[in-house]
């Protein structure tokens, strides 16, 4: 089934001369990877054709890249590319619907089912294994480059966290051996992968000293708007944070919780073992079964969504 999706989305990039590739907004390595890496196999391949990548840019991610700017009227006979983007509420630039056929390649559960052609593998690690895969299959027809693989390693090594979530599989591996075949260095994309800047690590260390843990192994930490201005950080500086609170003995799922200028919660949710996207999609998110986010409303929606990760960890040490 799989390999018949990857036919019929090649068919719609060879008959396209105008591609506009789009990802989630506030995107992690993963999106920009797939987007990036997809957008370079294609114009390697094609380089007579218009190859877009739209969205705004994350100023501590472009070592892998800078978007395009693109017209409105260049969307009217285009082939829209969205990946990594399991709803279309995420999609950044809505301008996606603009355009003459629509494909989702995306690795999320997926809830929101979109595009005249959708390539979901819940299997996958990340979106960047399955645009590596995508190129692997096709061969000749749409080969790795250098960039590319850097790319794609680099979406792959993100949402793994460097290999280490359970998402890991043999596959992957086999994938990454693949793309280190190819004339990049891993380890100095690792090495910009694992470097923030002076605020994030003061950040870093205010969420280690602060974050509350309950008797379950719940932790949360609640980032608000003067937290925040306290170390000129802003809600994309969190992103390096999220994992952290993982790496302290006895805390099983946990939730950083940044405060928005509007004065709403971003969730950021992560898990060691018991399932949270159920719980993120009861507070308008989603994602992975252990790694999701969602939105408060207030302190009182923070609060339950603190229990309803009570309730889950419960389930989950009954099941143990």
């Amino acid at each position: 089934m799989i390999t018949e999706l990857y036919e019929e989305i090649y068919a719609k990039i060879v008959e396209n001369d105008t591609i506009i590739i789009h990802r989630h907004v506030r995107p992690d390595p993963d999106a920009l990877g797939s987007q990036l890496g997809l957008k370079e196999l294609i114009q390697n391949r094609f380089p007579e054709k218009k190859v877009f990548a739209v969205g705004a840019d994350v100023e501590s991610l472009n070592f892998m890249g800078v978007m395009d700017e693109v017209a409105s009227e260049q969307y009217e006979e285009a082939l829209v590319i969205v990946t990594d983007t399991a709803n279309r509420p995420r999609i950044d630039d809505k301008r996606y619907t603009k355009g003459q056929t629509l494909i989702k390649i995306d690795h999320h559960p997926n809830d929101d089912v979109y595009g005249d052609v959708s390539l979901v593998d819940t299997n996958a690690s990340s979106c960047s294994e399955i645009i590596a895969d995508f190129s692997v299959y096709l061969d000749n027809r749409l080969p790795l480059t250098a960039e590319a693989a850097r790319l794609l390693y680099g979406g792959i090594i993100g949402d793994t966290g460097r290999f280490l979530y359970p998402a890991t599989t043999a596959h992957t591996m086999r994938i990454v051996a693949k793309l280190m075949e190819h004339d990049f260095s891993a380890s100095e994309m690792g090495q910009l992968m694992n470097t923030n800047s002076k605020k994030v690590a003061n950040l870093s260390g205010y969420v280690l000293q602060n974050i509350e843990v309950n008797d379950l192994g719940v932790a949360h930490i609640i980032l608000t708007q003067e937290v925040l201005q306290q170390f000129d950080a802003e809600d994309s500086d969190t992103a390096p944070v999220v994992s952290l609170p993982g790496t302290i003995e006895g805390i099983i799922c946990w939730g950083i919780f940044v405060e928005q200028t509007t004065g709403t919660f971003r969730c950021r949710l992560r898990s060691k073992g018991p399932v949270i996207n159920e719980v993120a999609k009861r507070h308008g998110g989603g994602g992975h079964p252990l790694a999701s986010g969602a939105n408060a409303a207030d302190y009182s929606e923070i609060e339950e969504i603190i229990a309803e990760f009570d309730e889950a960890v419960i389930e989950w040490q009954k099941e143990k």
